[in-house]
Formats: structure tokens, C-alpha cells, sequence
């Protein structure tokens, strides 16, 4: 029971307070940001079920990034004398040596087990034995690597996994480099998973303060995590930045429990991937769940675009590309190498059609302009590679400008490539890609895709 006496807060006796259990559980958080009172974040210390931990570890080595270089030394106003902060993870809030973070070490949260799976479709044969295999992999705590084309079905694969470890009483989270695929995958899971509390987690997004069994989130939000998952789904796992990051592998590591899985899940896995189907569960799916083909770029010289572009003119073969997609009706996805590139050709697209608009990494605008896309509310986007995986459009069509740039490496072409002819009813579509050079990466692109085809379809187009 709480009672005041002469202005200050006491308890008599002890209750614990669900909400508090339930915000910390899993959670390294900042004090000074944590949602909840100072006197009452006290409390919960002094009962020792909230500990205390230095942001800055002996070594020095972030306790939330754990990375262990590139720390700064600045005259800090909050402690008023020389402090070290982390540079790696500064984009999330300071981290520095007089940073105090909160775990929590209280009783465990006792999930509910309630969960309903409501899933109407039907897995074809080689999504069903993928979900198994899956299911299974997850069951006996072991890793997974579950490879699958672009448009083979993969989320839905994931369902039954999840729903067995849910209805175990584990807690899930499923991870994903990019923001775009946290914003596909949450309403996605949340209409299979009903009854079920799920959290999208990913930069700038708002802090539930409840506890999810379930949470979707960026890679880079799992710093934020500690020994929290009893599963631990990587999806696109060769992504940039994590493949690119130690500290995001890191954090994968530390925010799982020490015996629990992870489930790594990809259309173009690096060798690094693929080696670790020697000692781990394996799943492989060459086709889409539609049962036709991956659509094939075709290759389109397109010389001199960047200087046509900069000379306020869209070259003629992109231009009449771009008609007749407007034309047809059909949504459209146009690549750039480079933002600058992308940001100076915009307006002369708009002069083609107002309804065209730009998406870049840091554009706030982003989740709204592709929605927007997706109920026909704009015709087209023009795009970097931020849109390259992890987006359903129905009957998109796509280019490529500039193929040949060193951004457009093979694994980023396929899976630009699969943006198109995902929807049953809109198997087929266009993929071009415009260049003033074919590229290795190009040839490697459209080899693999069609590698893709001849296993999917060893007897031909629309074999089972």
C-alpha cells in the first residue's frame, strides 16, 4: 500500500507493479530516461530488483553497443569533470561514463499463452516442409538458415515457428536491418497474431510501455536489448548495415538468451551464411508460392544518363519507359545510384506526372509516400537502395539507372529484381536494367534469377 508521509513517497509493505516489471523486462535502459518516477525507480533499486550499470565499461567498452573503440573525451556539464562517451552508437543518445543504465533482475514476467494463430491460406509443398523444418530447428534450439527466393513466401513461412514458441510462453523478436521491412512486417504479423501484443520498434518510433511476447524491430534497437528473446529471427540477414556492423551482430548475441536460436532468413545469403548450413538446420525454396517464374532484368544501354540528367533532360529510352508504365496504368519503382543524382532528376519526373515522388533513407516522409504507392494514391517513386527489399507493391513494374554503379552489387540487384510480379495475379512484370556498361554484378544478377527458374521448374513453366 503507498502512503504519504511529510512530503515524501513510502511504501508499507510491497507490491509489485506489473507495469514497471513489464517495461524493464529485457530492456537496458537509460535512468534518466526511464518512463516512470525517480522515487519509484529508487524503490525498485533499493529492493534490488532494478541494477544499476555504468554505460561505460572497463576496457573502455560500451555497455550497450559493446564496441570498444572510437570513444571520445569531452568536458561533460551533468558530471562536471572529463568524460568518454561512445561515438558508435551516439545516433541513439549519449552513452558516456556517467551514463547509469537499468536492467531489470526482478521476477520474470509469466506471459500469457492465449495466442491464436488466424492464417486462412495454404503453404504449397516446399513452404510447408520449410516451415517445419523451421519449427522444428526453433524447438530444439538450434540455428536455422532458411533461404528462399524473393516472393517465395518467407513471412508466412515464419508463422508457424512463431506461434509453436508463443504458445510455449517464449518471448520472440524478429529483426530486420532496415526500417521499411519493421513497417511491412508488424501489420502483417499483427493481423495473423490477433490476441497477440506486438511492438514495432525502429528509430523514431514512439516506446510501448507494456511487455510484447512479440516484437518487430530494426537491428539497431536491439542495443537497447539484454538476455530478453527465447527466439531470434534475422530477417534479411545479409543486409547493410548488419552485415557490414560487428556491433549490430553483436547486439543480436546479447539481446537473445544465451541458448536461444536464431533463424536467419534471406533471398541472397552471403558465403558466410551458407557455411553455416554445415552445422545448423536448412531450408531452401528456388520459387514463389504463386508457381511462376521470377520475372528476368533485361539489360538496356542507357549512355551518358547522369549527363543528360544534369542537363535537365530525361534520356529518351528511360522516358519512354516511364510513359508507358503511366500509360498502362502500373505502378512504378525507378533506382538511383545516388541520392544527389535521384534529387536532380525528381522535378523533371514531376513534369511527366505530378503524381511521381522520391523516397531516400532520411526522408520523414517515407512510410507515408509508399503507402501511398500502394493504394494508387501516386504512380510512381523514384528510389535508392532503402527500397531495395522488404516492399509489396501489386503489378509494380521497375528500372534500374545505372546498373553498372558500384552500389548495384548482385545480391542488391536480385532482390530489386523481386520487387516485381509478387502478387498471384501479377506474376509478371518488367525489370530493366538501364547502364552504360554491363557489370559482373549484372551478369551475376541475372544468372542466379535465372538459376532460380531451372530449379524451380526443372520440366518447364508451371511445374509443381
Amino acid at each position: 500500500m503507498l502512503i504519504k508521509s511529510q512530503g515524501e513517497r513510502k511504501y508499507k509493505g510491497f507490491l509489485l507493479e506489473k507495469n514497471v516489471q513489464q517495461f524493464f523486462a529485457g530492456r537496458l535502459w537509460k535512468r534518466e530516461m526511464a518512463p516512470f518516477p525517480p522515487w519509484k525507480v529508487n524503490l525498485y533499486i533499493r529492493k534490488g530488483w532494478l541494477q544499476v550499470r555504468g554505460a561505460i565499461e572497463e576496457g573502455p567498452r560500451c555497455s550497450r553497443c559493446h564496441h570498444t573503440k572510437h570513444f571520445i573525451v569531452f568536458d561533460c556539464n551533468k558530471c562536471q569533470a572529463k568524460c568518454v562517451y561512445c561515438r558508435h552508437c551516439i545516433n541513439m543518445g549519449r552513452m558516456s561514463q556517467c551514463t547509469e543504465l537499468l536492467t531489470w533482475c526482478g521476477p520474470l514476467v509469466r506471459p500469457l499463452r492465449n495466442h491464436i494463430l488466424d492464417w486462412q491460406s495454404q503453404f504449397t509443398p516446399l513452404q510447408a516442409r520449410a516451415s517445419q523444418e523451421l519449427a522444428e530447428s526453433m524447438r530444439l534450439k538450434r540455428q536455422h538458415l532458411l533461404h528462399a527466393c524473393c516472393g517465395a513466401g518467407k513471412t508466412e513461412i515464419l508463422f508457424t515457428a512463431i506461434y509453436a514458441a508463443l504458445k510455449r510462453g517464449e518471448r520472440v523478436c524478429v529483426a530486420t536491418p532496415r526500417t521499411d521491412v519493421v513497417l511491412e512486417l508488424a501489420p502483417r504479423f499483427q493481423q495473423v497474431f490477433p490476441q497477440t501484443t506486438i511492438h514495432a520498434l525502429y528509430g523514431g518510433a514512439d516506446v510501448p510501455h507494456s511487455y510484447a511476447p512479440l516484437i518487430v524491430t530494426t537491428t539497431h534497437q536491439l542495443y537497447r536489448f539484454e538476455d530478453a528473446f527465447d527466439v531470434m529471427i534475422v530477417d534479411e540477414a545479409d543486409a547493410f548495415p548488419y552485415t557490414f556492423d560487428e556491433a549490430l551482430q553483436k547486439a543480436v548475441q546479447k539481446a537473445k538468451r544465451v541458448e536461444a536460436p536464431i533463424a536467419f532468413v534471406t533471398a541472397t545469403p552471403s558465403g558466410q551464411l551458407l557455411q553455416m548450413k554445415k552445422a545448423a538446420g536448412s531450408s531452401y525454396i528456388p520459387k514463389r508460392y504463386h508457381d511462376r517464374p521470377l520475372p528476368v532484368p533485361r539489360f538496356e544501354s542507357l549512355w551518358r544518363y547522369d549527363k543528360q540528367l544534369l542537363k535537365n533532360k530525361i534520356p529518351k529510352k528511360l522516358e519512354t519507359w516511364l510513359k508507358s508504365c503511366i500509360a498502362d496504368n502500373q505502378p512504378f519503382l525507378i533506382f538511383f545510384p545516388t541520392i544527389e543524382l535521384m534529387t536532380h532528376a525528381i522535378p523533371l519526373f514531376q513534369v511527366v506526372d505530378e503524381k511521381i515522388e522520391a523516397v531516400y533513407a532520411e526522408d520523414t516522409e517515407r512510410k507515408e509516400k509508399v503507402l501511398q504507392l500502394r493504394n494508387g494514391q501516386l504512380k510512381g517513386l523514384l528510389t535508392t537502395t532503402i527500397l531495395e527489399r522488404g516492399i509489396t507493391i501489386k503489378g509494380v513494374q521497375v528500372a534500374v539507372v545505372g546498373a553498372e554503379s558500384a552500389i548495384f552489387t548482385a545480391a542488391a540487384l536480385i532482390q530489386i529484381s523481386g520487387r516485381v510480379g509478387r502478387h498471384i495475379h501479377f506474376a509478371e512484370g518488367d525489370v530493366v536494367f538501364f547502364h552504360h556498361g554491363i557489370t559482373t554484378e549484372m551478369d551475376a544478377a541475372r544468372e542466379e534469377i535465372m538459376k532460380l527458374n531451372k530449379e524451380g521448374f526443372p520440366y518447364g513453366t508451371g511445374s509443381i
